[in-house]
């Protein structure tokens, strides 16, 4: 069932084919439930597609809706993501609560529905001053400010429902291996008694397959072609669940490509070669519906535009972004930085919340092949001076070690633009001039002195262990005419033309292996971006392309 705004399947990478969108028109309530006006979901209400528009702060919102149960042994209600607790309830009863404004949940609501209608009932909690939530770059405020913007509150994905036989798929990890050609796998299952089927296609043509009991396995296969930016091949997987008399009891559909990612001897390796990552900063804020796309084709069109301006990748900055994005990344060749949103206030507190929610995140977002690095932490974000004692150092090793934990597989990033302790990658945010970044990266020493930065590279402690360096946020030039936030500006664009060529040209003389630029698209105040809010480009796409993807002088 696909009626209401975002129709779409919101889960590509577990997709089934019977579902009931619970998109469109829902009762909503600011504080108290007494559902007294109307809201679309899934936007939250500061947006202006949600039909309210409005950006004052309310720590408690409610939403309600009825729905009538389909005939099913099993019911699953799944969020995208509600933020930042959220507690619900079918016909008056509790079915389950959830905290982590980023990550998906799902609860099973057979027990509490009765024939015919039923009513689904959200609460939302977001306290609008907990600093200690990891918000990003939510604003505490109501007027935004500098680098924050206006919050988000409340259910931003997508909501739905799926229908299910008791025995069912629950999971489905794929972990293929470039280098052996090979697809590891495992299934979950709601129990036993039962049969997998895997078949794996490549191009329409069969390449692998297994049948047996669910669990883990391995697969050769019989093509093997790598994925990459400049060739995104995919290939598709179909899972059936099947009982002992050979009939069908669950299917589900799923795709993975094959790639390594590695830093090594002073450079990113991207299948075993020296590759250099040319990346824009994108913080997935849209027009219209805020933290949400307005339609799928906005998800598509942010990767488009960014590749047409001759990025191959983007940091996605403090927000996990939805799971459609991350589909288009892996199916138009676009490589990605998965950042967590931060707190803003360090407690142990809100240390446990960022670890709960990074769990949740990687094992997610693990199983995509466009996504090449974690990023845990951004620029100390949370954390006063004077730092006391090593509790930095201490939550940057805690959180380093555990992404390579549950992800052994890719880069991560300690703390982004500075004040590492244990890294993959040494990333540096650079704001300064052409002339600046010409002086300060024309070697490596250069690169890593600490004079002329706001805080040094390495934490005491900590040094730099001959990792890739990158100079990962720098840029952020305005035009003249936008008044707003920024970190320079151009009289005209041509000027921002030749400023964005000097800068290319500085970084790339020396030791740096790849590149983020700040920013894709205008938000709110902050407004030095390529594109303006509404992705109008500033500057012909053109003429920025060729200077993104010089080749570096190594």
């Amino acid at each position: 069932m696909v009626n209401g705004p975002r129709p779409e399947y919101p889960r590509p990478s577990l997709r089934r084919r019977d579902w009931i969108n619970l998109n469109g028109e829902w009762r909503f309530a600011f504080d108290q439930p007494t559902f007294d006006r109307a809201i679309l979901v899934p936007f939250a209400y500061q947006s202006a597609l949600s039909g309210i528009g409005r950006p004052d702060l309310h720590d408690t919102v409610w939403y309600a809706r009825r729905f009538v149960a389909p005939d099913a042994d099993c019911l699953l209600l799944h969020f995208g993501a509600v933020d930042y607790r959220a507690t619900v309830f079918i016909n008056d009863v509790e079915v389950g609560r959830h905290e982590g404004g980023h990550t998906p949940f799902s609860i099973d609501i057979t027990s509490a529905l009765r024939p015919g209608d039923n009513e689904l009932v959200v609460r939302a909690d977001d306290p609008a001053t907990d600093r200690t939530i990891p918000r990003g770059k939510q604003f505490w405020g109501e007027r935004p400010e500098g680098i924050f913007y206006t919050a988000t509150t409340g259910i931003w994905q997508t909501v739905w429902l799926e229908p299910l036989s008791q025995l069912h798929i629950t999971s489905l990890r794929l972990r293929p291996t470039l280098d052996q050609g090979s697809l590891d796998f495992e299934v979950a299952t709601s129990g036993p008694f039962a049969q997998v089927d895997l078949a794996i296609s490549l191009r329409g043509r069969s390449v692998g397959g297994f049948g047996g009991v669910p669990g883990q396995g391995c697969v050769t296969l019989a093509e093997v072609v790598p994925w990459a930016p400049e060739s995104p091949v995919l290939y598709a997987v179909t899972a059936r669940l099947l009982d002992e008399a050979g009939s069908e009891l669950d299917r589900v559909e799923s795709y993975f490509g094959l790639r390594t990612i590695e830093a090594r001897d002073g450079h990113v390796h991207l299948n075993g070669e020296p590759y250099t990552q040319r990346l824009v900063l994108d913080q997935g804020y849209f027009p219209g519906g805020w933290y949400t796309a307005a339609s799928d084709a906005d998800l598509r069109r942010d990767i488009e535009l960014a590749k047409a301006f001759g990025f191959n990748g983007a940091r996605k900055h403090q927000k996990v972004e939805d799971p459609r994005w991350l589909y288009w990344a892996d199916r138009l060749g676009f490589l990605v930085w998965a950042e967590m949103p931060n707190f803003h206030e360090h407690s142990a507190v809100a240390e446990q919340r960022l670890i709960n929610e990074l769990t949740a995140a990687i094992e997610r977002d693990r199983d995509h092949p466009s996504v090449v690095a974690w990023v845990p932490l951004n620029e100390s974000f949370g954390f006063t001076r004077p730092l006391k004692d090593d509790v930095l150092a201490t939550l940057l090793v805690r959180l380093y070690r555990l992404a390579h934990h549950l992800d052994g597989t890719r880069p991560v990033v300690s703390n982004d633009g500075w004040e590492h302790a244990l890294t993959d990658l040494c990333t540096l945010h650079d704001y300064g001039p052409p002339a600046d970044l010409r002086q300060r990266y024309r070697s490596l020493a250069t690169a890593l002195d600490p004079p002329g930065r706001p805080l040094p590279p390495y934490l005491p402690g900590y040094q730099y262990r001959g990792e890739p360096v990158l100079v990962t946020e720098f840029g952020g030039v305005a035009l003249r005419a936008d008044a707003g936030w920024n970190y320079g500006r151009a009289a005209s664009a041509d000027e921002l033309v030749r400023t964005y060529a000097d800068m290319m040209s500085a970084l790339l003389q020396g030791p740096v292996d790849g590149f983020c630029y700040t920013q894709l698209a205008d938000i709110q105040q902050e407004r030095n971006g390529l594109l303006s809010f509404d992705r109008r480009p500033k500057v012909d796409s053109s003429l920025i392309r060729p200077l993104t993807q010089q080749c570096r002088r190594r």
